[in-house]
């Protein structure tokens, strides 16, 4: 079956926009105290517990799975809130070297217009001294 491209790229962008602001929750919320207290009162939970199964391989496994599950899960949901805040910096930066570009005369110079944006900035710095 042919499923025409428009109408799966609006669903893999809603996905996409879906999982950004799942993981931008989930990041947010780690930072916390309320995720500190939670992950604190596991491990108690977990250590308390540890005499009642007699300290077995099992009671250890279940501490060992639970924080390398989550572990993993969380490097996946960071990384993405990252680089969203990456991007946003990003775009923040480019519209202040626009600006000063412009204010600067800068914007019709076409030597000016090749530069990276660290070679901009000292151009502008050294246009301040």
């Amino acid at each position: 079956m042919n499923v025409p491209r428009t109408t799966t790229f609006p669903r893999r962008h809603r996905l996409e926009a879906r999982f950004q602001s799942f993981s931008r929750r989930i990041a947010d919320f780690t930072g916390t105290a309320s995720s500190f207290t939670l992950a604190l009162l596991a491990m108690l939970v977990w250590a308390v517990t540890g005499p009642l199964f007699h300290f077995s391989d099992a009671w250890q496994l279940v501490i060992n799975t639970g924080t390398t599950i989550v572990t993993f899960l969380m490097v996946f949901l960071i990384q993405n809130a990252q680089n969203e805040d990456t991007r946003e910096l990003h775009a923040k930066l480019d519209a202040v070297l626009q600006e000063l570009r412009a204010e600067r005369g800068m914007v019709h110079d076409p030597e000016l217009l090749q530069l990276t944006p660290d070679e901009i900035l000292e151009e502008v710095r050294a246009g301040e001294g």
